[in-house]
């Protein structure tokens, strides 16, 4: 997996960016999961339309998260130009049970599931960017208030130097619920992958 320093982007405005984040910080104690600026997810232009990511459990080994400054399309956050101010979740390795995946798509739903057969989701170099996250999470190992760009769980994911970070050894999350725009991984085995439309993620 490529190195993945960031662009230099826009001046992050700070007041903006402790409203997102403080709030997933403190849902998870320290709740964070599953990218400032995250490596892989700027590698493309995001096209602004989130997407709601479920799962009855994430189990991780050598988690990470930081604030972001992502890039849009069109124009998501007022004031920001092309700009989404997001947490970046990194992962080394993660599996995932009765993964649910929901986009609307100009008034219809796209669904993906996978994982509910008894076999897990299976992910590496997993990095998804969001801006709400919730469950029942626990830690080991954890270190809040590392500098994002000394942060070794995931490797070549970081953030700047100076900003905030956080990184365990292993996380667990019950009842998982995600508010993204972007998801990256180096490799995804979705068994018992169904796609359909109708009906949203919950």
């Amino acid at each position: 997996m490529a190195s993945r320093g960031r662009r230099a982007g826009g001046r992050t405005r700070w007041r903006r960016f402790a409203v997102v984040l403080v709030p997933a910080l403190a849902a998870a104690a320290g709740l964070v999961v599953l990218t400032a600026q995250s490596v892989l997810a700027v590698s493309f232009s995001l096209s602004g339309t989130p997407f709601v990511v479920t799962a009855r459990e994430l189990r991780g080994q050598g988690f990470e998260q930081f604030g972001v400054l992502d890039h849009s399309v069109i124009n998501v956050l007022p004031g920001h130009a092309n700009q989404i101010v997001l947490t970046a979740n990194g992962i080394r390795t993660a599996t995932l049970t009765d993964l649910c995946q929901s986009v609307s798509l100009g008034g219809l739903t796209m669904r993906i599931t996978a994982g509910t057969g008894g076999t897990p989701v299976r992910a590496s170099d997993l990095l998804v960017d969001a801006d709400r996250l919730s469950g029942n999470a626990r830690f080991t190992h954890i270190a809040i208030g590392q500098d994002a760009s000394t942060l070794n769980q995931v490797p070549g994911v970081r953030g700047q130097a100076g900003t905030f970070g956080e990184q365990a050894a292993t996380v667990t999350i019950s009842n998982l619920f995600q508010h993204a725009y972007a998801t990256t991984a180096g490799t995804f085995t979705l068994p018992d992958f169904s796609l359909r439309f109708g009906g949203a993620c919950r």
